[in-house]
This record gives structure tokens, C-alpha cells and sequence, in this order.
């Protein structure tokens, strides 16, 4: 099809700049501004304001994945707001088959939030978003970060999700084996029981929240370790599925940002054009996935992946 004035090479072309046409439009089209982990500052709230009004219809929108859209952007705009939006410190983007703009919840600010979500946002915008931005994927790959097993941000249902993660331990010789057991009483997912006048943890249950270590008033539930929890190949939309928990719970930022990399260059090497990551993984097997995610030969090979 071809508008009055715009063709569909034109269309697309803008479409991989951030511009996703108006269809109740002859040539207008609405500009997504990267947010980076969902969080700006008030200047840049006022960059995006100003370039709504000087080149868009003044309203502003806000997409399900913490980016901002400035409506109705007439198609000879489009430069004159990028350049604008450039010099402000602020980007436009987030389609294609390619990584897509990371999602984070605010678990760095939550009284639930178990890591720093908007810092570890930021690195893998940095470093996958925007470093791998001209790698061409089989289809897109959405990554999220969610600070603690509420999953607000749904990291489970992303290509790759990270979820915050609080380990308890029962010490035994610290348990007063209370008659009533606040542990117990308030665990949500029902990981703890009592009896017999002892003191259960059913670690299979337990979906590492933490709670519990602020419960017991003699301090008998501790801190084992805190970590990151991944899950890969989930996604959303036409077609939904829940990812699968990697094997092993990460306990550094590096662990992760290593298996991130690897999971893109895995897609990126032995997925089939069109199939989404979920696809891939049931391809080839979870199971042998994960093996090359934990060991480093992907990383090895990163130069020749990426040069195919």
C-alpha cells in the first residue's frame, strides 16, 4: 500500500528509527523515546514535553514497555525531532528484530526489591540495547528486571527475565520453637509449617522473597545468599508461555550480564529467521541451552557470530 504522500520503503525505514505510523493519518507518525530502565530526569520529562509541542500534536503516551511516545509526528518532522531529542541526551528506537529496550521495576526504591534494579537496567541498556543495536536477530528479544519474586514487571513471560532473589536458612539452635510461629503464620507461599514442635522449611516451595528473615524476633531465620534468579524463553502476546528458571541462582551482576550476552549470541547464532527465542530453546533443548550458557564457548566465538 502506498499513503498519498508516504511509501511503504519510507514507512519502514522510520518504523526502524522509532517512528510507528498513525493509521488515522495521511503522514503522521508517533515518535518512541527510550527511557532506558522507565526512569528520566525532569529535564529530560521537559526535553520530551517541549519536542511534543514543537513537532507532534502536544500529547505524549505511555507504551506497556516504560517507553514514551510523542503523537502524531508529521513524516517531514521526523529529522528535525530526532536531532532535537539528540541534543537533549535522549534517543528514539526500540523495534526490529533486535534487542529490545530493557524493562525494569522499581525494586531499587521498593520495600520489596531485593537488587537495584534501575542500575542493572542501565548496564544492559548500555551494553546490549545499545551495543548490540545493529545486530540483526532472528526476531525481536525482550529482556526485563524485577526485583523480587511479586514480578511485577513480569520477567517471566521475556525472552530473558532476571528476578531478585533472598535466600533463607533456618538456624536451629536460634529457634525458640514458638507454639505460635510468626515465620509460618506469614509466609505466602506456604514454605514453612510447624511440626511437631519443629520448625519446617520447604525449600522447593520457597520462592526466595526474604520476608521471612525479618519475621522470627530471635533471628533464627537467616540470610543464605542473595542472588539473581533467570529465566529464558518466555514471551507474550498472540502465543503466551511462561520462560524457564535457569538451574543455578547467579549471586553477581557479572554472572548475569555474562549469561545475557551468551543468550543473545546463541539467538543470534542457531536461531532461524522469524522464530522467537521460546522456539529456539524448545528446538535444540533446554537442557543443552543451558549447558552452553554455563560454560563460555559462545563468548569465545563471539567475533565470528556476530560477523554472519
Amino acid at each position: 500500500m502506498i499513503t498519498n504522500k508516504i511509501t511503504n520503503e519510507e514507512i519502514a525505514r522510520v518504523k526502524g528509527l522509532g517512528f510507528l505510523r498513525d493509521k488515522t493519518t495521511e503522514d503522521c507518525f508517533h515518535c518512541r523515546v527510550i527511557t532506558r530502565n522507565g526512569k528520566i530526569t525532569a529535564a529530560e520529562m521537559d526535553a520530551i514535553t517541549d519536542a511534543a509541542k514543537l513537532f507532534g500534536n502536544g500529547e505524549i503516551a505511555m507504551t506497556t514497555r516504560l517507553t514514551l511516545e510523542i503523537q502524531k509526528v508529521p513524516f517531514n518532522n521526523i529529522d528535525k525531532i530526532i536531532q532535537f531529542l539528540n541534543e537533549k541526551g535522549l534517543e528514539t528506537g526500540g523495534t526490529g528484530a533486535k534487542v529490545r529496550p530493557v524493562v525494569s521495576c522499581k525494586g531499587t526504591t521498593c520495600q520489596y526489591g531485593l537488587i537495584d534494579t534501575y542500575g542493572l537496567s542501565e548496564e544492559i541498556h548500555e551494553l546490549f540495547y545499545k551495543g548490540y543495536h545493529n545486530v540483526a536477530l532472528p526476531h525481536k528479544f525482550k529482556i526485563a528486571v524485577g526485583g523480587c519474586p511479586n514480578n511485577c514487571v513480569k520477567p517471566d513471560l521475556n525472552d530473558l527475565g532476571i528476578i531478585g532473589q533472598c535466600k533463607p536458612i533456618l538456624n536451629k539452635e536460634l529457634c525458640k520453637k514458638c507454639k505460635v510461629c510468626n515465620v509460618a503464620n506469614t509466609c505466602f507461599m506456604k514454605a514453612v509449617k510447624t511440626e511437631n514442635n519443629e520448625v519446617i522449611f520447604d525449600y522447593e516451595k520457597c520462592n526466595n522473597c526474604g520476608l521471612c528473615i525479618k519475621r522470627c524476633p530471635f533471628k533464627a531465620v537467616e540470610l543464605q545468599e542473595n542472588g539473581y534468579r533467570i529465566y529464558i524463553g518466555g514471551r507474550w502476546g498472540k502465543i503466551g508461555e511462561r520462560g524457564k528458571p535457569l538451574s543455578k541462582l547467579f549471586t553477581t551482576k557479572e554472572e548475569v550480564l555474562s549469561i545475557i550476552e551468551k543468550s543473545i549470541l546463541l539467538y543470534k547464532e542457531q536461531g532461524i529467521k522469524g522464530e522467537r527465542f521460546n522456539d529456539t530453546i524448545k528446538r535444540i533443548g533446554f537442557e543443552n541451552v543451558e549447558k552452553q550458557l554455563f560454560n563460555n564457548d559462545l563468548l569465545a566465538r563471539k567475533n565470528e557470530i556476530l560477523g554472519r
